[in-house]
């Protein structure tokens, strides 16, 4: 049977008349059912919603028109596809986010007894190690739009003109169920009591902090920043979940390799202790492009592939290319 969460969704999709919602649980449950190898099952869930017109949803089509017409400048929108399943997470890490998710399934439920799901997440970390990644794989969880915001669009130059900008934007925000992104928020979300600071920048994080304040709890803010410490101490105890995300310790490295190993049907011809124990040190997204680049030589030498040779000549660039002794 499709998991508790997704039978949720769609009776709240089925009761609101909110289509698109309805198509994207669906298709969930499809995919699900397809993994457990119920395949008669899914063919005829598949049949169904074939025969079914979702071109015309009322809501999805006043979310576009509105972000096309008067948005477009403020945010990114970005069809999810990262899997909460797919990426390698400290324990502590994914405990949280299952919170989040079951938080936000069962609101109703929490409401009941006075209480709003938590919706402000703070990711840290330096850059490589997945926060764009975690919040997207959280937007695809929650089946809700996944909003990017775009700092050239915001940020004005005139007096006044960034936050009023922002008002405008949390306006628009506030009416949608979504996970709204900061990448690098430490760019708009500084210190106040930064003496180098305008006066301006002052005011446009007051303005944030306010703004942030009066989302609804069906609107995720997720905050990423690099440097937490630039970060106003005000924006630090807005958010009710703060994880930092790491370089992969070896064990997630393994499990990374393994993954790969599975992906792509070929074995490496090295233990994968022994690559994942050289890569230590490297970011998650430089493990990415090490293993990318062995994808992209072995196809390219098809049909006679000497795999153990071009991971080793992978090990040798990628490791020099990172270590900061290298040269």
């Amino acid at each position: 049977m499709a998991r508790a969460d997704l039978l949720v969704k769609l009776v709240k999709a089925g009761s609101t008349g909110d289509s698109g919602l309805f198509r994207r649980v669906a298709e969930s449950i499809i995919a699900e059912e397809k993994s457990k190898q119920h395949h008669v099952l899914a063919g005829q869930l598949e049949d169904i919603l074939s025969n079914q017109d979702f071109s015309t949803s009322r809501n999805s089509r006043n979310t576009n028109t509105l972000l096309n017409q008067k948005f477009e400048n403020f945010l990114f929108r970005i069809h999810p596809e990262k899997n909460l399943n797919d990426l390698i997470l400290e324990d502590g890490n994914r405990l949280k986010m299952d919170e989040v998710i079951q938080e936000q399934f069962r609101a109703d439920i929490l409401r009941s007894y006075n209480l709003e799901p938590r919706n402000r997440i703070l990711l840290s970390g330096a850059p490589g190690n997945g926060k764009t990644s975690l919040a997207e794989a959280l937007a695809q969880s929650l089946m809700i739009p996944f909003y990017v915001i775009r700092y050239d669009g915001i940020i004005g130059s005139y007096l006044g003109e960034t936050a009023t900008r922002l008002k405008q934007m949390f306006d628009f925000v506030r009416t949608q169920e979504c996970v709204l992104f900061f990448d690098e928020f430490d760019a708009i979300g500084k210190e106040r009591g930064d003496q180098h600071e305008t006066g301006e920048i002052k005011r446009v994080v007051s303005s944030l902090l306010m703004q942030i304040d009066r989302l609804p709890s069906y609107v995720v803010v997720v905050a990423a920043t690099n440097h937490p410490e630039l970060l106003d101490r005000a924006v630090w105890r807005r958010f009710q979940v703060k994880l930092e995300l790491n370089k992969p310790t070896k064990p997630m490295i393994l499990q990374w390799l393994s993954n790969f190993e599975s992906q792509v049907k070929y074995s490496l011809q090295h233990p994968l202790s022994t690559i994942a124990s050289k890569l230590v040190g490297l970011s998650f997204s430089e493990v990415e492009e090490f293993v990318l680049d062995i994808q992209r030589k072995y196809i390219l030498a098809l049909p006679e592939v000497n795999i153990k040779k071009i991971v080793d000549e992978c090990l040798t660039y990628h490791t020099h290319q990172y270590d900061p002794n290298g040269g």
